[in-house]
């Protein structure tokens, strides 16, 4: 039986751009081997996504057990990372203009998975999409 845990985090500070650039380079990696190449990454981004990461370690060892599951065998099954809402301020400038200063949030979607296989998300649009490609 596949065991799946998850870890969500809403409104984080900083771009989803950004985000996901960190992200590819763990996704889809052994749990303990992803949490230490955050740890030394120079990224703002790392910070945050080694927090979620742990979250969803902690979650799958709470479900199962430490007796049956251990961390070495989890892999990051799944990583979604999306915008969140643009929180606007402006700046003034010379002749009485504006500038607006855009500060971006975003939203990380993380499953763990003691299998290697990838999985999506329950009733997704990508889950049906790969359902019909299986038929």
């Amino acid at each position: 039986m596949i065991m799946e845990a998850v870890a969500k985090a809403k409104f984080l500070r900083g771009s989803a751009r950004k985000m996901r650039l960190v992200a590819d380079l763990v996704r889809g990696e052994n749990v303990v081997w992803a949490t230490e190449r955050l740890k030394y990454l120079p990224h703002r981004a790392a910070f945050d996504l080694r927090k979620i990461l742990a979250a969803a370690t902690a979650n799958a060892l709470s479900i199962e057990g430490t007796a049956k599951l251990k961390a070495d065998d989890l892999h990051i099954a799944h990583l979604t990372i999306d915008g969140g809402p643009i929180a606007r301020r402006f700046r003034p400038v010379c002749m009485g203009r504006a500038y607006r200063i855009r500060k971006r949030f975003c939203h990380v979607t993380l499953i763990v998975s003691d299998s290697g296989k990838k999985a999506a998300p329950t009733g997704s649009a990508q889950t049906q999409e790969q359902t019909k490609k299986q038929d």
